[in-house]
């Protein structure tokens, strides 16, 4: 047991601390940027960074996986956070910003649905997500970071003119502005060298090689770009420079502003919250397994993130959950064990108590061409060579959730994806349901079912027999089928009582021993028409048998 703490925590300290630096300089601009969609100050973005990170990665079920503040969560609570400021001046509450306290407060529930989420045990169902989906989750992620990275360098773009409005306009005046074609030339160096230095060795991280080198020649030779500082100061905000994460003791006199608000904003808030947190932390988890061939534990992940969001409640950070982009950047790396996600943790709250000068001169353009490698890493490029190699409904299901993950969010479209897959196959294996027919020497009539008998094929079932014209005696034979659910039984039992109502001898054999007690149950009388075999089948209609996590 301590051999296996001791190599989760760090197999390799040297590529632990060097990822983990990497990871803290990426998770800069993110943290900002983010603080700025939710309306709050960037330090609360940066604060909230550094909770989730490090209490994940101590505690977190899945080493080398990076949490902290992301846009998922974030686009939920700028409406949170402008419903209690405009509840706060209402009711002259002498709080400057109640809206942030609300956050804080509704934190405390997100935390605790998601610990009770880990506790029953829920994490585990991540797995049961198909792979079109993952696929589609993969996409639509990727083209969700790009996107995300095009505001991180607002004075290379046109700002006055409209894209959709005005685009010869708009392509006339970004290809004529210097400071576009600077960005894109550092941005081109910082992929360049991260794409060729691993060809040269692989002992330091290419992310982390390729931002000292761009940050070195912006800063000794003079150029004018845009820095994580300069975004800070155009986003609103005063810049890096902060304390300790501070216990906010005041949220705790302000529960009764949230009266005849806690049901109809505070508890929904909550939940989307959590789920958000969940779903995209549960698919970071699983995509992290897949690149590093190893398994970490959902139920274990669901808990941290869950103590996480509490201790942001309580210590005044906006929450968040697990980055996928990071994560990524953290296992290329080399990062794969927990003394990673730490570092980067304590590296990030260092650049805000130590670091914020030099880290405030970090050129965005640096940080962006991480990101960009980042996508092109990310986005399943194999999707479009198999998109016509595999079933149609599978190749839309991938296209669908891709296009919702950027239209709507994550949480959304990978609900959605399981949705139609799960009535796609339901659809499918109704179709499945067959009855071969067949008289006994001794006249009785045999009925042998093949196929699945659940909620979507009792409508197909129940058309095989014919129950007023079949001979006195009917066996109906399970041996090629089974009985999925209570739909299903109960669709076998409306059978056998029409038979019985006629005045016909029905038999029913090679019954599992779950669908024969239900049925016995119900109707005890089908003890007599229900035949032992010593070839009945060994499933169950329902089963808790799911892979156990630690």
């Amino acid at each position: 047991m301590l051999q296996t703490t001791i190599k989760n925590f760090t197999q390799n300290p040297k590529n632990d601390l060097l990822s983990g630096l990497t990871v803290a300089l990426a998770l800069v601009p993110e943290a900002v940027a983010f603080a700025f969609v939710a309306g709050v100050d960037p330090l609360v973005g940066l604060y909230g960074a550094f909770i989730m990170g490090i209490v994940t990665a101590l505690f977190g079920g899945r080493p080398g996986m990076i949490s902290g503040a992301t846009g998922a969560m974030a686009v939920v609570m700028v409406h949170l956070i402008q419903k209690g400021n405009a509840v706060g001046a209402a009711l002259e509450v002498p709080v400057e910003n109640l809206g942030l306290q609300w956050l804080f407060i509704t934190l405390f529930f997100v935390g605790g649905i998601q610990i009770l989420a880990g506790l029953l045990r829920l994490g585990k169902f991540v797995r049961l997500i198909p792979h079109p989906v993952m696929m589609g989750f993969v996409n639509g992620l990727a083209i969700v970071i790009f996107l995300s990275q095009l505001t991180l360098f607002p004075n290379a773009v046109p700002q006055d003119i409209s894209l959709w409005e005005s685009p010869g306009a708009w392509l006339n005046a970004l290809f004529s502005n210097g400071t576009f074609w600077t960005m894109m030339g550092l941005i081109f160096l910082t992929m360049g060298i991260m794409f060729g230095l691993p060809k040269l060795t692989k002992k330091v991280p290419s992310a982390l090689i390729a931002i000292l080198v761009v940050a070195g020649i912006t800063i000794f030779g003079g150029m004018d770009v845009s820095t994580v500082g300069s975004f800070i100061q155009e986003g609103g905000g005063n810049g890096l420079q902060g304390g300790l994460p501070s216990f906010q003791q005041q949220v705790f006199t302000l529960f009764h502003t949230i009266e005849g608000h806690f049901v109809s904003t505070i508890l929904p808030t909550a939940f989307i919250l959590a789920a958000v947190g969940l779903i995209e932390s549960l698919m970071t988890l699983n995509l992290i397994d897949e690149m590093t061939e190893t398994r970490g534990s959902g139920n274990r992940e669901c808990v941290a993130q869950g103590g996480a969001n509490i201790l942001n409640g309580l210590f005044g950070g906006m929450g968040g959950c697990a980055m996928i982009g990071q994560s990524i950047i953290n296992v290329s790396s080399g990062g794969r064990g927990r003394l990673s996600g730490a570092t980067a943790a304590i590296a990030l709250l260092c650049f805000v108590l130590f670091g914020a000068p030099l880290i405030e001169q970090i050129p965005i353009a640096a940080l962006v061409g991480v990101m960009f490698m980042v996508v092109v890493g990310t986005f399943a490029w194999s999707s479009f060579r198999i998109l016509n190699k595999i079933p149609k409904s599978d190749a839309f299901v991938l296209i669908t959730v891709s296009a919702i993950t950027v239209w709507q969010d994550l949480a959304v479209a990978v609900i959605a994806g399981v949705i139609m897959s799960a009535l796609t196959f339901a659809w499918k294996s109704a179709t499945m349901i067959r009855a071969r027919k067949s008289i006994k020497e001794d006249g009785t009539k045999v009925y042998e079912i093949w196929g699945p008998l659940f909620f979507g094929s009792t409508t197909a079932f129940n058309k095989k027999f014919d129950i007023r014209n079949d001979p006195q005696h009917v066996e109906i034979d399970f041996i090629e089928s089974k009985v999925s659910d209570h739909s299903g039984v109960e669709a076998l039992r409306n059978v056998a009582n029409k038979y019985l109502e006629q005045g016909k001898q029905v038999t029913l054999t090679h019954l599992s021993p779950d669908c024969k007690t239900l049925l016995i149950k119900w109707n005890p009388e089908f003890e007599t028409i229900i035949r032992d075999s010593i070839d009945d089948p060994r499933y169950y209609v329902v089963t808790d048998l799911l892979d156990s996590e630690v």
